[in-house]
């Protein structure tokens, strides 16, 4: 694993890492902040996963989160959205491809020898974290913005002991119904719907529900909203009654200002699992 940097952050230390991935098969960048606790004891870890087109700086670099997280003691971990390079396929649209692994495990052609998100996320990175650095593996939690709100959802559905607690910023929330979804879904996971389920966390909160606390923000005017579709999980969440707050944010848009001016309330809630 390579250094690539670390800079002192309110106490602690925002570092960015590089390493050589065996699930994707090729290098992957992630970041990470360990708050000042973290020189003396394992700290719990929230993950952060990005959207659409982010690396793992966007949100390192623009929500906010840093500060509330060495409020709370937590580290934090921004993986990146997709394998990269050169020898890795692409495509022109910004919603496939790099940038775009929307964490899933492709088994088509030509994604399937690097796009495997999830076992890159649920499995690898988590290794490694737990080998290099002072993470708590007992004690994680898991948060995204849009296609990594998605992501979030769907790891802590399908892996209900991994994770105390669950939210998402604006999450694409019904993807095997929508157009930020079914063009992902089945260019990754090809034709047959029922590998999509797995992948979608309305249709996962009617079947399996998460065993803790969650919450959801969205943005009353995002300008994605028709794609995310907030209102068919909502309708999951209260058919299966799952403890959730499930709320509708005034104003608010899909971007980091909508995402940076709700991180308080996200990490506090977070905070709250992880220190129980």
């Amino acid at each position: 694993m390579e250094t690539i940097s670390e800079n002192a952050c309110f106490g602690g230390v925002q570092g960015v890492y590089r390493h050589k991935s065996d699930s994707c098969r090729c290098d992957m960048t992630f970041g990470l902040f360990l708050p000042e606790e973290a020189r003396d004891e394992n700290v719990p870890l929230l993950w952060y996963l990005s959207g659409l087109t982010c690396t793992h700086e966007n949100a390192m670099t623009k929500a906010a989160a840093q500060g509330w997280a060495a409020e709370h003691g937590i580290a934090l971990v921004f993986p990146d959205t997709s394998p990269r390079g050169e020898g890795i396929a692409n495509d022109d649209a910004f919603d496939m491809g790099q940038g775009a692994g929307f964490y899933v495990n492709a088994t088509e052609d030509p994604w399937k020898p690097h796009f495997r998100m999830w076992d890159y996320v649920a499995e690898e990175l988590p290794a490694l974290l737990a080998r290099n650095f002072a993470i708590d593996a007992e004690r994680q939690s898991i948060t995204g913005h849009s296609m990594g709100g998605h992501g979030a959802l769907t790891l802590a559905m399908n892996l209900p002991e991994r994770y105390r607690s669950v939210s998402a910023f604006s999450p694409i929330c019904n993807p095997a119904s929508s157009d930020w979804g079914r063009k992902q879904l089945s260019g990754y996971l090809g034709a047959d719907e029922s590998k999509w389920a797995r992948h979608d966390a309305s249709l996962l909160m009617r079947e399996k529900g998460f065993d803790g606390p969650m919450l959801i923000d969205t943005g009353t005017n995002d300008q994605f909203i028709e794609l995310l579709r907030p209102e068919t999980l909502a309708e999951a969440i209260a058919a299966r009654r799952q403890q959730a707050a499930f709320r509708m944010q005034p104003g608010y848009d899909h971007s980091y200002f909508f995402v940076s001016s709700f991180m308080e309330d996200h990490i506090a809630f977070h905070a709250e699992a992880l220190w129980t």
